[in-house]
This record gives C-alpha cells, sequence and structure tokens, in this order.
C-alpha cells in the first residue's frame, strides 16, 4: 500500500513549534481594512424574518394551511414520522414554495414534512400508541432511537473509512475520503435552515452532544491539516449548513486560509448547502448578507474559485424572485454555482421534472452537476428508484435539454469504494448488464474504469448487485478490504506519481 509521507508526520512538532505555528496562523488571519474594497450590491430589501416550525407545530402548520377540503388529514401519523426522523421547516417553505392543494402528494411537502409512510408500520404503530398515550419523553427517544439504529445512520462507511487519523487518533470534524478533496464539517453549522426527508446525515440532526454528531470548531486545525496535506486543492465546507452561520464566523474559517502562503496548493473552497433553495434570504436581506458576499469576493481576488455546491430537488425551488435574485448577487461576487440532488420517488422521479429543473438551472447560470441515487439510509424504503429507472430517467432528461445542460452527471452512487456512475444497459455476450464507471475512487486509479454488473430491474444500490460474466467480485472488492484495515482515511493513502504532485515550499525548517 503506498503511502503520503506527509501523513505520517502530521502534527508531530515539538511544543515550541507548534506555539511558533499557532502565533504565525493568528497574525495571517488578522484582517486589514484596507485588503479590499467593498462592494455594493443592488438588491431588493424586504427583511423577511426566519421562522422555524418543529415537530411540535405540524398540528398548527397543517391546520392553518391546508383548504378547508383537506382538513380531515390527521396530523398524529405525521407527528408520529417526526419524532424519529429530523423534521425543521420555515416560513419561506411553507408559504412559498408548498402547494397545499395538493397536499400531502405535493413534492415541496414530501421533500419537507416525514410522511407516514417513511417509517415501517410496526415503527409508526408504536410510535403512534406511544404519543396517544402522552408517553414519557425519555419514553418516546428510547423507541425513536430503536428505530433509527434499523436505519443505517451512517451509511458509506462515513465515520471509519474517511477520517484522518495522527498516530491513531481520529481528527474531529474531517472527512478526507478522496485524495484531492477534504470535508471540514463546522460546529456551527450542524443543522439547516429546513431539513430534508430524505437527507443522507439524518443522524446528525436526531441526537444532539451524541456520538451522532460530527462536527469542529478547530479552524488552525484545519489550516495545519490542509498545509501538511499538499495533495489537496479542494474544501468541502459541509454540515448540516454551513451557510447558517453568520459572516463573521464563516469568514473566521475561511478567510486565514487564503493569506497562508503555504496553502497555494488549495485551488478552490466549496460549500454544500440547501439555503438557496430553503433560506434565499440569506444572500438577499438577511442582516450580513452583504458581509456574506464579500467573503466570498475575497476567496475570488485570492486567485481561487468559491464554489456554492446548490442543493436544487425540484425546479419550483427556482421560481421565486428571491432565488433568482440570490443567484444574481452570488454571480455578481464571482462565486460558481452548482447544482446536484438525488433522484427521490415522490419528489421528483420523472424525466419531465428532471429537465425542467435542468432548463431552469441553465438559464439561470447554475451548472448541473450531480443527479444522485439516493443513499442506502434513512427511509430509503419510500425514496429509492431502482436503478434500472434511475437510467430511464436520466437519459430522457439529458436527451431534452441542451449542451450547456448535459453537465449534468448521473445517475451516480456515493458508495464505499467511491462514486460509481450507471453508465447505462447493455448486452454484452449474449448477457443483460449494467455498464458502471467509478467516477471517483479511494484509489485514484479506480477512476474511470468501466466494470459491468448483472442487470437486475429491482436493484437500488451498490450492495444489490453482483458481477457480470461469471466473475466472482468487483475489481475493487480486495483492496477495498484492504483500506478498511489501515490507520488513516483513503484521501492520504496514495500519493501522486513524480511530476503530478503539488508544489509547496514545507512550513517546517530542518531544524524543527
Amino acid at each position: 500500500m503506498l503511502r503520503s509521507p506527509l501523513s505520517a508526520s502530521l502534527l508531530r512538532v515539538r511544543p515550541r513549534s507548534v506555539r511558533r505555528l499557532k502565533s504565525t496562523l493568528t497574525s495571517v488571519s488578522e484582517k486589514r481594512e484596507d485588503d479590499f474594497e467593498p462592494t455594493v450590491y443592488p438588491t431588493m430589501r424586504n427583511h423577511n424574518r426566519l421562522r422555524l416550525y418543529t415537530r411540535s407545530l405540524i398540528p398548527s402548520v397543517l391546520n392553518t394551511y391546508l383548504p378547508e377540503s383537506s382538513k380531515d388529514l390527521d396530523p398524529v401519523p405525521y407527528v408520529a414520522a417526526a419524532t424519529v426522523l429530523p423534521m425543521r421547516t420555515n416560513n419561506y417553505v411553507v408559504q412559498e414554495l408548498i402547494d397545499w392543494s395538493n397536499v400531502p402528494e405535493d413534492p415541496i411537502f414530501q421533500l419537507t414534512f416525514p410522511q407516514p409512510d417513511m417509517l415501517k408500520p410496526e415503527a409508526l404503530e408504536r410510535i403512534s400508541k406511544l404519543l396517544e398515550k402522552n408517553a414519557p419523553r425519555t419514553a418516546l427517544q428510547r423507541e425513536a432511537e430503536r428505530i433509527r439504529k434499523e436505519m443505517n445512520p451512517h451509511p458509506a462507511q462515513q465515520k471509519t473509512l474517511n477520517v484522518p487519523r495522527v498516530d491513531g487518533h481520529p481528527l474531529p470534524g474531517l472527512q478526507h475520503k478522496y485524495r484531492e478533496t477534504v470535508l471540514f464539517f463546522p460546529a456551527e453549522g450542524q443543522f439547516c435552515h429546513a431539513y430534508c426527508t430524505y437527507c443522507f446525515r439524518w443522524a446528525q440532526f436526531t441526537s444532539v452532544g451524541s456520538p451522532q454528531q460530527f462536527q469542529s470548531d478547530d479552524s488552525k486545525l484545519l489550516q495545519l491539516y490542509l498545509r501538511r496535506n499538499r495533495h489537496v486543492s479542494d474544501l468541502l465546507l459541509t454540515g448540516g449548513d454551513p451557510m447558517v452561520m453568520s459572516a463573521q464566523r464563516l469568514g473566521g474559517y475561511i478567510l486565514p486560509l487564503l493569506k497562508d502562503p503555504c496553502l497555494d496548493h488549495l485551488s478552490t473552497i466549496r460549500i454544500g448547502t440547501k439555503s438557496l433553495a430553503y433560506w434565499p434570504y440569506r444572500y438577499v436581506s438577511d442582516t450580513d448578507s452583504d458581509d456574506l458576499l464579500r467573503i466570498f469576493e475575497e476567496v475570488v481576488k485570492s486567485g481561487r474559485q468559491l464554489a456554492i455546491m446548490a442543493h436544487f430537488t425540484h425546479p419550483r425551488e427556482l421560481s421565486t424572485p428571491t432565488v433568482q435574485e440570490a443567484i444574481r448577487r452570488l454571480r455578481m461576487a464571482g462565486v460558481v454555482i452548482r447544482a446536484q440532488a438525488p433522484l427521490i420517488n415522490h419528489v421528483n422521479a420523472d424525466p419531465a421534472t428532471w429537465a425542467r429543473l435542468v432548463r431552469t438551472e441553465t438559464r439561470l447560470g447554475v451548472i448541473p452537476y450531480y443527479m444522485f441515487v439516493e443513499r442506502d439510509t434513512g427511509a430509503r424504503h419510500y425514496f429509492e428508484v431502482p436503478l434500472a429507472r434511475a437510467v430511464e430517467i436520466y437519459s430522457k432528461a439529458f436527451s431534452s435539454v441542451s449542451g450547456l445542460g448535459r453537465t449534468l452527471r448521473g445517475p451516480s452512487m456515493s458508495a464505499t469504494p467511491g462514486k460509481v456512475h450507471v453508465v447505462g444497459v447493455s448486452e454484452i455476450a449474449g448477457e443483460k448488464v449494467f455498464v458502471l464507471k467509478m467516477l471517483q475512487g479511494r484509489n485514484p486509479e479506480w477512476t474511470h474504469q468501466i466494470f459491468h454488473a448483472q442487470y437486475d430491474e429491482k436493484a437500488t444500490w451498490l450492495d444489490q448487485l453482483k458481477p457480470a460474466f461469471g466473475q466472482e467480485k468487483f475489481f475493487f472488492e480486495d483492496e477495498l478490504k484492504s483500506l478498511e484495515r489501515e490507520d488513516n482515511s483513503s484521501g492520504n493513502l496514495y500519493p501522486y506519481s513524480p511530476g503530478m504532485e503539488y508544489r509547496c515550499e514545507d512550513i517546517f525548517s530542518p531544524g524543527d
């Protein structure tokens, strides 16, 4: 197994060096008033204030917004579902996105209100009975946690294979699955403006303060880790949603990285967020929205790309004047917006919806990026779409948009070995097969490799597929097992071949 020489020495410096390093980090993070000229971003100001609705308010929200013809919708099963799965929405989603005349079938309602059928019938019955009895909160929590444990709360070994280690100790709030990209989970960003019912990180929001949480507020550890891993070109701030943070706090993570002369290998800062869809006022009329855009502008001025990895699941999320204004303002600041979403039953599982989504994104200057396959977690039985059907939906939508919209890649499974693209269905040597391609692999040498699986019209995930042509295993399986025995994340294990690496002077002198 090839190893990066840098990963082994991370943080192995004497206390004197650590003190000197922290002093340096503090000095480079200080921001001078003359660093940049503030930009004025003309905007429509309505000063809309965020109001959150959680599980306890479900009966009140339904009673307020349902038309008279639907007032008989029983809120108890919805409260029961929201006892197990996280539930949070807000006034923008409720008032401007949900079509209440079409509830419960409305896709945005399905997207933001946990549905009774998201729980197995026996689980729903147990929770509902406890609610009807006014059972103690502790009893509800015990039963809810019992159900959650059966729902694969941390898929694709996120908390094992992805977490980097130093001397066997995991680094909190960091994931490093792929060589070039580090994920950072800021502690202040571990919730969202509203929750998606299909969220693959749903467990983060159900047990505050428990081991389910994955987060860090150590910005200097992040900076040091990036310094010592010169093969990293991309930092992805994720959560939760980093855009729930104040501009000042977000800047505390980002701005020091721009001033650090030993991070010239860091070329892109990504922010994974659903805020454009669920609270576009974040970029329009929140009290610090202008400050936020100036931080993004600073990233661009430093010669780097600031990429908003926007999560748009349905074209209605792009339909309001507010989101369109937010997109315009971000683009004025030099931000690149890329859009991605999973293919979700009950929400967007048809080609016409995806074609409209891609066309609208392209028109507004948003780059279509990924169509994901719903992960094997949470209420997967409710949301999952067979891979064969996913290919049909993608192909029909893809063929119905212009070339600029065909940057959309998918359907893609973010599975344990990597991102697996279901290219299509074919017949080879008399056998009907799925044609698969590794878009991104734990081992970079797996990337772009084509492989085949037996056709299965019911399969919804990689672990349900079998190798084609009589093969016993897929090409990556043996090495993947060896990775599971390693003492570091896969992103640290594969250095560049000679001549391909990034070049940056080491921050430590030989005498340290």
